[in-house]
């Protein structure tokens, strides 16, 4: 299929609607068939589950132009895993995992002239969401619910590309103990948006976020998950229950472990510890992986000896083995890479 006629190479991360989106209803207790519609607009009653209490969970993920001409995604049987766990906290119904990467493969293939060529720097991005569509007024789960799946092409996350990106401590708390941190739910993000416009009004990137119960653990940012890297090349990321498990940060620490033959750790990460490390980086579907330059809290400026105007070396051996292999010039481990046929 040809491509569109689209600046690829100078896309923002920016909604753009493309032709088709995957739609599908949860009504009476069962799922409907679903179907892909040109439709972009949403019509749900004014007391719906997701206007009333928020109730709603969404994934991200995305397409590739692979070297050799192919369209992949990467890894969304982990995807459909966690969107299972998140309606599940959010007492809504499970959309089987099957069907979930099922309708994310035909929504690419609906939409494969938004896919980004090779080498543009571009990809198509891709949000699976589902929400309480029925009326609710008391404090209860929804009846009826929405499951959709859109797709747009972005370019990258930070604008920076490699430099390292400003950090500081926030003072507020991204989840509770026991809370909803752990799974992909909007009211999440949406706990996230006053600090991250502060952030940017005082000159930061994004906000690290400490442990809520006892402010002295790394967990993440508002959107990305942290790795360092010790002075002796290991590799280690923060341990907790309340963070999101994602799945560029897990595929990383494999890759760093498997394919690079690095020490890796997941721990518990007191935030004494971060001025010791040698790199910092910010990891998730959107940016894969964006170095750190420094951290600011009240005590002072922590800067990394990498990170400031380019990628520390283990940082950017993680980013160069992972895109690379998500572009097809490295072989996958077995189940990483959908082909779009």
């Amino acid at each position: 299929m040809e491509k569109k006629n689209l600046d690829w190479s100078n896309l923002s991360f920016a909604y753009m609607p493309t032709d088709y989106r995957f739609v599908t209803n949860f009504k009476d207790g069962k799922w409907d068939e679903g179907e892909l519609t040109k439709d972009d607009k949403v019509v749900i009653s004014e007391c719906a589950g997701v206007l009333q209490y928020s109730q709603s969970c969404f994934e991200g993920m995305k397409a590739y132009t692979t070297e050799d001409g192919r369209i992949v995604t990467f890894r969304p049987d982990l995807n459909a895993e966690r969107f299972e766990n998140s309606c599940r906290r959010l007492e809504m119904p499970v959309y089987p995992k099957e069907k979930f990467v099922e309708a994310v493969l035909k929504t690419i293939k609906a939409n494969e002239a938004y896919v980004p060529p090779y080498g543009s720097g571009a990809t198509l991005y891709i949000r699976p969401y589902m929400f309480g569509s029925g009326p609710v007024i008391g404090v209860k789960p929804a009846d009826e619910y929405q499951f959709r799946i859109l797709t747009t092409p972005v370019g990258p996350y930070f604008k920076g590309g490699m430099k390292g990106i400003k950090i500081r401590v926030s003072d507020y708390d991204r989840a509770a103990p026991r809370g909803t941190g752990h799974i992909k739910a909007g009211l999440n993000y949406a706990m996230s948006l006053y600090p991250i416009v502060k952030a940017h009004e005082d000159g930061f990137n994004e906000n690290m976020y400490l442990d809520a119960a006892t402010r002295t653990k790394v967990e993440e940012t508002g959107g990305a998950n942290f790795l360092f890297v010790t002075k002796d090349g290991t590799v280690v990321t923060p341990k907790s229950n309340t963070i999101l498990p994602s799945v560029t940060r897990r595929s990383l620490m494999y890759v760093a472990e498997h394919i690079l033959g690095l020490k890796t750790e997941e721990r518990e990460v007191y935030f004494t510890e971060v001025k010791d490390f040698a790199e910092c980086g910010v990891c998730g579907t959107a940016a894969v992986i964006s170095p750190v330059a420094s951290v600011t809290s009240k005590d002072g400026v922590i800067e990394f000896p990498y990170g400031k105007d380019e990628m520390g070396p283990t940082i950017k051996k993680l980013y160069d083995t992972l895109t690379g292999i998500q572009m097809g010039r490295i072989d996958p481990p077995e189940g990483w890479i959908y082909e779009i046929k």
